[in-house]
């Protein structure tokens, strides 16, 4: 059972915390929680020794069934896949990750897998409401938007370049594996099926008809963050400081990201009749610019920009089973197949005729 973060609960963490801090006593209060995000929990520490204070963030495996479909039958819990894809990016990547403080899976400490990692100053684009109708983006200067995204992109670039044997990677593709664009789908393919558990799902069979038919190779497999959008990178203004989230980790071409980045932004514009801003590059100068800073042209995205909404729809469809499971919405509710991945998805497959 996951240990409350009130009293013995924050004094096992303490203990914990104290060699990782250098010995000594340490005192932990709790520093808030954010409140976003499905597959961990995640809280914010001050942890004072004697003479510093650290700023720190706990990210904790939560009892819900994993939110991602695993890539391999050796992944662990998606906290451990988070920490060992940050720990070999933070020494093979030219990308900026949050400092690790340690991993702990025995659950005897607090109940569940957990790790901690030092706090990362900066703001987040949120979804809700969404980054492109509130706050810091829609209020920026129309240069520093179009900076923005495209040192976002740059920072995709950079991780793309990046050796997964280096990183200590391999083990996200098993033996006798192929890390082709084609074993992502069948991962997602097989993963929505189960969600879906028999039920109707039309624009996610629209989507998988079209696929089967017209998914490309992609380019060399590499390192593949899994959720790349500018919600998962924090910022100081409009330089990325921290990149973070990396649960859907993968071995597979760079155009699996790329699509992904570029279907959000439809999430965050079509699909909710929200204008691009001024200044705001569109998907076309993105693909662009992601193609200069990677040294080679993608092509057309849109096989992988279907399967990016494919694999939303089906994460919505997950989400919402799993509160389903936790008694906080009816069973009958049908928000899994309405809602902006879906609506995005639809829209794109209208567009291309499929």
């Amino acid at each position: 059972m996951t240990r409350d973060l009130t009293g013995d609960g924050v004094d096992a963490l303490a203990r914990w915390l104290s060699p990782h801090l250098g010995g000594g006593d340490v005192r932990v209060a709790l520093d808030g929680r954010p409140g976003s995000g499905f597959s961990a929990e995640t809280v914010l520490l001050r942890a004072t020794t004697a003479d510093t204070e650290h700023r720190l963030v706990l990210r904790r495996e939560t009892a819900d069934p994993a939110m991602y479909p695993a890539q391999a039958a050796n992944d662990g819990p998606e906290i451990a896949i988070q920490y060992r894809t940050m720990r070999g990016l933070a020494v093979a990547a030219d990308i900026p990750v949050a400092p690790l403080i340690g991993y702990e899976d025995d659950p005897a400490v607090l109940g569940s897998a957990f790790f901690v990692m030092g706090f990362v100053d900066g703001w987040v684009p949120v979804e809700n409401p969404p980054y492109t109708a509130a706050g810091p983006f829609l209020d920026a200067a129309p240069a520093d938007r179009r900076t923005m995204i495209a040192n976002g992109l740059d920072v995709l670039a950079r991780l793309h370049r990046a050796d997964r044997h280096a990183a200590g990677l391999d083990w996200l593709v098993p033996p006798g594996e192929k890390p082709t664009a084609a074993r992502q789908f069948a991962i997602w393919s097989a993963y929505a099926d189960r969600e879906l558990d028999g039920r109707d799902h039309p624009v996610l069979d629209r989507a998988r008809t079209w696929l089967h038919a017209n998914l490309p190779e992609g380019g060399e497999p590499g390192i593949a963050w899994g959720d790349a959008r500018p919600g998962n990178i924090i910022w100081r203004g409009i330089e990325p400081v921290c990149v973070t989230d990396f649960e859907a980790v993968a071995i597979a071409p760079p155009e699996l990201d790329l699509g992904w980045w570029l279907f959000f932004d439809r999430t965050m514009h079509e699909a909710l009749g929200i204008a691009r801003l001024d200044g705001e590059p569109d998907r076309a100068e993105q693909r662009a610019r992601y193609a200069a800073a990677a040294g080679r042209d993608p092509g057309d995205t849109t096989p992988f920009e279907v399967l990016a909404g494919f694999r939303y729809a089906a994460i919505v469809v997950r989400a919402m089973n799993r509160r389903v499971a936790r008694g906080e919405i009816p069973a009958a509710q049908t928000i899994w197949r309405d809602n902006p991945p879906a609506t995005a998805l639809r829209q794109l497959l209208d567009e291309i005729g499929a």
